[in-house]
């Protein structure tokens, strides 16, 4: 992989990350477009590079959890589903789903037209959780089964964990905070995981390579989290529902 290449991926996942548009979903589309060779240093610096963009939302919430260390328990309570499921599921889901355009396509298609049917039925009313210290242990453990779902490339951590939590009663600004503190332990032990039985395929180049990466998408994530936190005081998700739509319609056609 090219320092190029790698700067372009860690864009694309610091970009899409936080989005609910699913960043592995247009990570493998995206390689799919450049024709990179599907390889399992790929698919290790897919994972790896999604620390960058954690590391942005450390540094936007770090001030605040270190306030508030009671938002921690509710955030640990919802890793747990993801934890144990991502563990039993780690070998299938990197070989048979990571790579896959056809499972992204129809993931991206069938989450757009479920985030604008969400929209159009949800009432604000329903809210009843503005808190992340108040937010209900039971309900933050169905939030994380909900991001479980992410496990398949398409299903965006993001948009399972925010609607999810949203269909739950909690509140789009606090469920979007919780979706961003929940990737923190989420993807920290997914890469941690994944490296601890990769890490001998990388070569110095492909070391270098992700490190590219890991900044690109830091710094990428860190103007992409500043503005949605902006963006969501007076926006639905619906405009990221379309976009899912047109780009797996668009690489219906592209992708053989």
């Amino acid at each position: 992989m090219t320092f190029t290449l790698a700067a372009v991926l860690g864009i694309v996942e610091g970009i899409s990350e936080f989005l609910p548009i699913s960043s592995t979903g247009h990570l493998i589309l995206a390689q799919r477009l450049l024709r990179m060779q599907e390889t399992e240093v790929l698919k290790s610096f897919d994972i790896a590079i999604q620390l960058g963009a954690i590391l942005a939302v450390i540094l936007i919430y770090g001030t605040s959890l270190r306030r508030s260390p009671k938002s921690w328990l509710p955030i640990l309570v919802a890793f747990i589903p993801t934890a144990v499921i991502g563990f039993l599921l780690h070998s299938i889901v990197k070989t048979y789903l990571l790579g896959n355009s056809s499972v992204v396509i129809w993931s991206l298609f069938i989450g757009g037209l479920f985030i604008l049917a969400f929209e159009l039925l949800y009432k604000k009313k329903t809210a009843s959780v503005y808190s992340l210290e108040v937010m209900p242990l039971k309900t933050a453990f169905a939030v994380g089964v909900c991001q479980s779902l992410a496990l398949i490339p398409g299903v965006s951590r993001s948009a399972a964990t925010i609607l999810g939590g949203m269909f739950l009663g909690v509140d789009r600004r606090t469920i979007v905070d919780f979706s961003f503190l929940l990737a923190i332990p989420t993807m920290t032990a997914a890469t941690a995981f994944d490296l601890v039985k990769s890490a001998h395929l990388f070569s110095p180049h492909d070391a270098s390579a992700l490190g590219i990466g890991f900044l690109a998408a830091f710094v990428t994530a860190y103007i992409v989290v500043r503005w949605l936190l902006q963006f969501i005081q007076t926006h639905t998700f619906m405009i990221f529902g379309l976009e899912r739509i047109i780009v797996a319609i668009v690489f219906w056609v592209l992708i053989p």
